[in-house]
């Protein structure tokens, strides 16, 4: 069974050092600084038969680099580092010696044809080649290539330095692990890579196209600003806003016409597309006045299209369900993905609607099985199976692997599901990429429960299911901690039954400087399951200190230690093995605390903390250290969630985290 977490596969392909891309005008240059600014000392070379471009492409590039040293998102060496072994040619035979070339040239088939027959002459026979392209399918670029296992699209999104969503189409040409390969290779570098099959259009651009030509068929009923501010319900910016930013009438156009030649006339281009240059439309959070009727009308369109391609990519496995609503999220700014929406406005009122899309819109794709069906899967988990172990990996990359309740019960159900299945032996949970364990949890509901202190208590307990049921379980589960670790997130590690950690894993609580306590058992466990290391764990509640991963290591807070992903999955699924059967420590028992100092209210980075958060905080932990039973112990520290909750700081915090602005305590207390 293929795996689901693309950094479980063990890549056949080397790490490329060199790379080409073919093509300066606007997706090349940024895929090339994407490229740059993720793996160290690059050689990059870009091919174009205009100076001009490639001139313009370095500037780009430098233009970038001092931007994201001006924002301090990069110091002035990283900045060089990136434009370094930069090279620009009007030649081929300058690029025959890389180990990938990327094309991302015009979106014109005869063109791709001629730039890869000149290109496979050149490169290395195992030199890897892809197009980027988002409509065109693999079959038809790489229709004449002699070698075609070697080469796949790589559709990347706008802009490509910064959305994280890489298309990877896997074909019945290519090499079965080339899709594999290339996933894990994005993955490492910070991509979300999505498999898709091999259609016109592929996954998302399916739904983004129709979107769009949708929204030209209804200007019959509405202006292009009134459709747009009825897309706002589901997107950031409504769809004849986008077409003025990309210049995209003609992309519609082509891409419809595309499918249309492929799939049915039900899916030709608007005509209006290929007469207008610019749509006069709204700006995002600017609304226009709608007649009811005139909206409903345009909303159950917008939806019913949204429907249809949906339960066709999934009925015809183009894609899988969770890439899709990722996808829609993350590459095409959609509030929600469209399986979640269909389950927010219901069954009952998504079969009206796509009744009404299939009377309209004869033709379009419709559901082949009833519509609850397609809701089944997993959105925020990939689960795979290693050594009869479950692997259980938090994709959430938009909010670092951040906690919430769909998540927390998606968990809690696979748990649940597996633990008494006899071929598994324990469980093993890591998060999405490079850089997240987990960062904590979303604080969405926090402002609704300021000053409420029975609704936060009552919180805190809800958001502890997932950490008291792990506290009870037999089979082993093994945190690995990927990357980063904070709040929530490290309280779910300190709740696994052990933990192992990459080398340059960091762990804190910054729930002190969001002028709260961490109330989930962060002022309970740490002390009775490492009490050694009782003064470290003080430091980082009270004042937010972190504890990098060889001084966990050293204190028995982590059991090993790892220098990449591949030895962390190994380390844990052994750590898992050596755990069987073994009892856990009882934990009901009260522990033995030195006094606590006093604490400056001052956290380690030097932002002035709430005196008044701190004291509870300290009551809480000394409170529950005495506690017999840590069912109890466990009750002290929702209580002071609570409290916390009533504090002036907690206003003060959780408005500034929401504003992204530093929190000032001083006139707080």
């Amino acid at each position: 069974m293929a795996l689901q977490n693309p950094l479980l596969h063990k890549p056949t392909r080397a790490f490329p050092k060199s790379i080409a891309i073919i093509g300066a005008g606007t997706i090349g240059p940024d895929i090339g600084y994407y490229l740059k600014s993720a793996i160290d000392d690059l050689t990059l070379h870009f091919v174009d038969i205009s100076q001009d471009a490639l001139d313009r492409a370095r500037r780009r590039f430098e233009d970038y680099a001092h931007k994201a040293v001006v924002r301090g998102r990069m110091s002035r060496e990283q900045a060089e580092r990136v434009c370094a072994n930069l090279y620009t040619t009007l030649r081929y035979d300058d690029i025959a010696g890389v180990d990938w070339v990327l094309e991302a040239a015009t979106e014109d088939v005869a063109v791709k044809h001629r730039i890869l027959a000149q290109v496979e002459t050149l490169v290395r026979p195992d030199a890897t080649i892809t197009s980027n392209t988002s409509s065109l399918p693999a079959a038809t670029i790489f229709a004449n290539l002699r070698h075609k296992a070697r080469a796949t699209v790589t559709h990347f999104f706008a802009p490509a330095w910064r959305n994280p969503i890489v298309e990877v189409i896997d074909w019945e040409s290519a090499d079965p692990l080339l899709a594999k390969d290339l996933s894990w290779f994005f993955c490492t570098t910070g991509k979300v890579p999505l498999v898709t099959a091999d259609v016109a259009c592929f996954m998302l651009d399916r739904i983004f196209d129709n979107w769009c030509n949708e929204a030209g068929l209804m200007l019959e009923q509405a202006t292009a600003a009134q459709i747009d501010t009825v897309a706002s319900e589901f997107v950031h910016a409504g769809p004849f806003f986008v077409l003025n930013m990309a210049n995209g009438n003609p992309i519609i156009v082509e891409t419809n016409t595309l499918q249309a030649k492929a799939e049915g006339a039900h899916y030709q281009p608007a005509r209006i597309f290929g007469s207008v240059d610019r749509w006069k439309t709204v700006a995002p959070g600017e609304r226009v006045d709608v007649d009811t009727t005139v909206a409903a009308a345009v909303r159950d369109r917008l939806i019913g299209i949204l429907a249809s391609q949906s339960f066709d990519i999934l009925d015809r496995k183009i894609g899988a369900a969770a890439d899709l609503e990722l996808g829609c999220r993350l590459a095409l700014g959609f509030r929600q993905g469209p399986l979640d929406l269909l389950r927010r406005i219901g069954e009952k009122e998504a079969a009206r609607i796509t009744a009404r899309m299939h009377a309209e819109r004869p033709g379009m794709p419709r559901s082949t099985r009833p519509t609850a069906q397609y809701q089944d899967f997993l959105r925020n988990l990939l689960v795979d199976e290693v050594s009869g172990v479950k692997i259980v990996t938090i994709r959430r990359p938009e909010a670092m692997n951040a906690l919430h309740d769909e998540l927390t019960d998606e968990i809690l159900s696979v748990l649940r599901h597996y633990e008494s299945d006899a071929a598994t032996r324990g469980f093993v949970i890591v998060g999405y990429g490079p850089r997240a364990f987990c960062a904590g949890a979303d604080i969405g509901r926090f402002p609704r429960m300021l000053g409420h202190a029975d609704e936060a208590t009552q919180y805190a307990r809800d958001c502890s299911r997932l950490l008291t049921y792990l506290d009870r379980m037999e089979k082993p589960v093994v945190a690995a901690l990927n990357g980063m670790a904070l709040g929530g997130g490290l309280e779910l590690a300190l709740r696994c039954h052990a933990i192992v950690a990459m080398s340059t894993v960091s762990m804190q609580f910054p729930e002190v400087t969001l002028g709260i306590v961490p109330g989930i058992g962060a002022m309970v466990v740490p002390f009775r399951r490492w009490p050694a290391a009782a003064d470290h764990f003080a430091g980082m509640l009270r004042q937010a200190r972190r504890m990098d991963a060889a001084s966990a290591h050293r204190l028995g807070v982590v059991d090993a230690l790892a220098q990449d992903y591949p030895d962390l999955i190994a380390r844990a699924i052994e750590r898992v093995n050596a755990l069987i059967g073994r009892p856990r420590a009882n934990l009901d028992a009260p522990v033995a605390l030195l006094p606590l100092p006093p604490a400056t209210p001052v956290a380690a980075n030097s932002q002035p903390l709430s005196r008044e958060i701190i004291a509870i905080m300290d009551r809480a932990i000394v409170e529950a250290a005495a506690t017999p039973s840590f069912d109890d112990a466990l009750e002290v520290g929702y209580r002071a969630f609570g409290a916390s909750a009533c504090a002036s700081a907690a206003r003060e915090g959780i408005e500034a985290f929401l504003a992204r602005r530093v929190a000032d305590f001083t006139k707080t207390g």
